[in-house]
């Protein structure tokens, strides 16, 4: 066979790759002018349009293939071949990592998920680790409080690209300028400038600025939601500054980020300083690039467990009527199989579970349900799995289950950030942490309700806390509220 056809079938990945984040940053830069105009249907509809593009185009690459390669024999060699020839165009290519990710998904679809190994895929880059830690382009621009925080607030507010007039800017600013010295004190303050990101980060009916304050101490967040009145004044509603503010804003129970990102291996790095909790895969997910954080969640995984011997176990918990749930026990994910049969007061279907995953992907999520990636034919050890676990998934999942030997292949399964179940917090606080711990459950289905969302079974059980002490829902439970 031709060498050139391996190069042909590489370039059309990379072209298929390259339409696709086309049109991926298409629907990205129409964000401003949603948010401009109002036009929130349009901004729920562009999430589930972004969501969508990834895999519509992995379809359409993987039927120019077929076309391609119609007759002609491809061998185990002739596949690492156009492997090697893909890795050849990444060295200047500016999306590389997702480029990547976009190849071992093509394969996946080519082949049903079979055969996947470090050989065949990009399991891990082939590129230098952080080769943007050196950003090529300016992605953010720094102000200097030379004349004071009024004026540099000032510039920076009216330098943003947004075309509708403010409410109040100069009480906006105020309100900053107060919190900042209630918070750092003048004197700090006068020794700090910010750095702030040069494209909005928009979201829901919200465009964040983005900004890093670089003080004497250390470097801090500097985060400003921006809305708009029913009138179409701007205002801003609070000034975040710390990590912990950050990482809930950027967590993964929200809805992605629009943020025109050319190079978002570059604005990955830019933003890890400021949210220095957040792993890579979470930072790639909060900007919109969910199957890449897959790949990335999936590379996390195996450090973690080339690091450490535990055995996976059940995971703690009531067991679910619906859902077998497992962990390791130092991993801060848990792995979710759909039972093969429901507990009987359980009337739904597999199918309902996993369009329930789905509709939490994308739909505003308000910070109280968790994003999830899907895998199948999770391949584990079975010297990793510990032996009541390995009985489980016999009793609860024999048709989701292959066994090779020293290995079972789990034929579909979701990974999740791990949270403690909110019937065992409680067991667990006292005091005010208990009382905190009761408010969130409340919020967390007001918030829900909010968003034409309804928590369904609302027993403790299937509520979860996350390490900042937020509450958020199971996903299987919900349903729309009308």
């Amino acid at each position: 066979m031709s060498r050139g056809l391996e190069l042909l079938i590489a370039q059309t990945i990379l072209q298929g790759f390259d339409a696709q984040y086309g049109r991926f940053l298409e629907v990205t830069s129409g964000a401003q002018q949603r948010f401009e105009q109002a036009d929130w249907h349009a901004v729920q509809q562009a999430m589930k349009s972004r969501i969508h593009l990834y895999d519509h185009h992995v379809g359409l690459v993987v039927e120019q293939l077929r076309c391609i390669t119609d007759g002609k024999s491809t061998d185990a060699a002739f596949l690492l071949r156009v492997k090697e020839h893909y890795t050849r165009l990444l060295p200047d290519y500016p999306r590389f990592e997702i480029a990547e990710s976009f190849f071992n998904s093509v394969y996946c679809r080519l082949f049903d998920h079979r055969s996947l190994t470090p050989e065949r895929l990009f399991i891990f880059s082939s590129q230098p680790e952080r080769r943007f830690r050196t950003i090529p382009r300016p992605l953010a621009k720094d102000f200097f409080p030379d004349h004071g925080w009024e004026p540099l607030l000032t510039r920076i507010l009216s330098d943003l690209p947004l075309r509708l007039p403010w409410q109040n800017k100069s009480r906006d600013i105020h309100y900053i300028i107060a919190h900042l010295t209630e918070t750092f004190g003048a004197e700090a303050l006068h020794r700090s400038h910010l750095q702030v990101a040069n494209e909005l980060f928009y979201r829901n009916k919200a465009a964040w600025l983005v900004g890093k304050l670089l003080t004497p101490a250390g470097t801090l967040p500097f985060l400003l939601p921006i809305h708009r009145t029913d009138e179409g004044e701007l205002f801003v509603d609070t000034c975040l500054t710390t990590t912990a503010e950050a990482s809930i804003v950027f967590g993964f129970a929200r809805s992605y980020f629009m943020v025109y990102a050319p190079l978002p291996a570059a604005l990955v790095e830019w933003l890890r300083e400021i949210l220095p909790g957040k792993t890579t895969a979470e930072l790639y997910m909060a900007i919109g690039c969910q199957k890449h954080a897959k790949t990335e969640s999936y590379r996390e995984y195996l450090l973690y467990l080339a690091n450490s011997d535990e055995q996976f176990i059940e995971a703690p918990g009531i067991r679910g009527m619906v859902m077998l749930v497992f962990t390791l026990p130092g991993f801060d994910r848990v792995f979710k199989i759909i039972k093969d049969r429901f507990a009987p007061q359980k009337e739904m279907s597999a199918a309902h579970v996993r369009a329930c995953y789905q509709l939490v992907k994308e739909h505003d999520r308000v910070g109280r349900m968790a994003d999830t990636q899907e895998f199948e034919n999770f391949v584990l050890e079975k010297r990793r799995i510990a032996p009541a676990l390995m009985t489980l998934l016999r009793q609860e999942a024999p048709e989701k289950i292959i066994d090779l030997g020293d290995q079972i292949v789990i034929r579909h399964l979701y990974i999740e950030r791990r949270m403690v179940p909110l019937n065992i917090w409680l067991e667990q606080v006292e005091g005010q942490q208990l009382r905190d711990a009761i408010e969130e459950y409340g919020n967390a289905i007001r918030q829900l309700a909010a968003a034409n969302i309804f928590p369904g079974d609302m027993l403790f059980k299937n509520f979860g806390v996350t390490r900042h002490g937020r509450v958020w829902c199971s996903t299987i439970t919900m349903k729309f509220a009308t």
